[in-house]
């Protein structure tokens, strides 16, 4: 068996948006790896670029220009090496020369080629053969912000995590059943709601912030007694997205509402305890640390996960670390590039005991690696859809491993 690089290329197609994206194919003497690159709506100002000037055809020309005469020859498995590769090619610390999402469509690939070569999966390749912890999926049933045309919640998403199934197939269902019972909730409260949806496959109804929460904990609180586990309700603020740095306050559209800093930790507050809620993303904007700090020391049972706050980026984590800006981090490997820099700020979040949580986008790919890096990284969540088919590949495919792992899998802890 060889992982010895013999070709790379590099195509154009689309993600689930329509957006021109990146693929890249590696091949070995015994194995293959594909992998397409996702893209954000709402993304942190500190994320890397996403591709070069000239978009995705400069990428490719650059793959083909740069980078495929030095990958060509190397060993798949030397994943750290490969991605250092990528970086010295690239000579810029925000991957602004070749694009990080071409960085992470050959680091990906990369390991994908190494685990076939193999005739392992790449779970397995990444963690070995001990890996046997599930993730629980935190699944977008209803939202607006900038994943929905028209007049839709402020709020970007709400969400839903079944916290005490016992299988990752039956956590998959329940989130399905809530989704489900949203829809119809949400018939019942406006007639003229046509089920109309976002990015990420949740409604997107004319509704207000707190009554959406409302309906979505309601149909919470009815499958968990049907289904017999505890699905909790959740949010991804995306607060920079409605954050007025010339009026120093959050714009609430929908409710007509301006909030500065310390009326927002309220709010958050509030709603986190009157909603039991299980999971707050991005309160705040970006650079509001110190907000983080705050709401982080007044609530129990609920993660404060940064997104736009760390962006994946060590750096960004080790400053929240410092003064315990969160207790939760959101994972997005094409956010720094390579899956050597995702995989260090991982292991960097998990010793602060910071929960680490794998996530999609919201312009997304059939791609089903970050099924395989949840397991792989021990990521005890997934954020990544409910409904919509680039969704639905990420679930099943955890599907699929928790099948392969037989009587040894079992649910994460956290």
């Amino acid at each position: 068996m060889s992982s010895i690089i013999e070709d790379v290329m590099a195509r154009k197609l689309f993600n689930s948006r329509g957006q021109e994206t990146i693929e890249v194919d590696i091949v070995t003497v015994d194995g293959f790896g594909r992998a397409a690159a996702p893209a954000g709506a709402s993304k942190g100002k500190a994320e890397v670029v996403s591709y070069p000037e000239g978009g995705v055809d400069e990428a490719i020309k650059k793959v083909e220009e740069l980078i495929v005469p030095e990958l060509i020859g190397m060993d798949a498995e030397e994943q750290q090496e490969i991605d250092a590769l990528l970086h010295e090619i690239d000579e810029t610390e925000n991957f602004a020369n070749v694009g990080g999402n071409t960085a992470f469509a050959i680091s990906l690939a990369t390991a994908e080629a190494a685990a076939t070569s193999y005739g392992t999966s790449l779970f397995q390749h990444l963690s070995g053969y001990l890996a046997n912890e599930l993730p629980y999926p935190l699944g977008n049933v209803l939202g607006g912000g900038k994943h929905a045309l028209g007049k839709t919640t402020d709020i970007q998403e709400y969400l839903v995590i079944p916290i005490k199934a016992r299988s990752f197939a039956e956590a998959a269902k329940a989130n399905i059943l809530v989704h489900h019972r949203v829809g119809a909730l949400l018939r019942k409260a406006d007639k003229t709601f046509t089920g109309g949806r976002g990015d990420e496959g949740a409604w997107a109804p004319n509704i207000k912030n707190e009554e959406a929460l409302k309906i979505v904990v309601k149909a919470c609180e009815e499958v968990s007694e049907e289904r017999g586990i505890e699905c909790r309700a959740c949010l991804d603020v995306a607060a920079s997205s409605f954050w007025s740095p010339k009026q120093n306050v959050y714009v609430y559209s929908m409710e007509g509402t301006k909030r500065d800093s310390g009326e927002q930790l309220e709010f958050m507050l509030r709603l986190i305890e009157d909603y039991n809620l299980a999971y707050v993303e991005d309160p705040f904007h970006e650079d509001d640390y110190e907000s983080f700090v705050e709401l982080t020391k007044k609530v129990k049972n609920c993660l404060i996960c940064g997104d736009d706050l760390f962006v994946t980026n060590r750096e960004r984590l080790n400053q929240g670390i410092k003064i315990c800006a969160g207790n939760s981090i959101i994972i997005k490997t094409n956010q720094v590039g390579t899956l050597t820099d995702a995989w260090e700020t991982t292991q960097l979040a998990k010793r602060a005991q910071y929960v680490p949580v794998m996530s999609h986008r919201s312009g997304e790919t059939t791609d089903t690696h970050i099924a395989h890096l949840a397991v792989g990284f021990s990521c005890p969540i997934i954020k990544t859809g409910v409904l919509h088919g680039e969704r639905v590949a990420k679930i099943n495919e955890l599907i699929r491993i928790e099948e392969t792992l037989g009587n040894r899998a079992q649910m994460s802890i956290f």
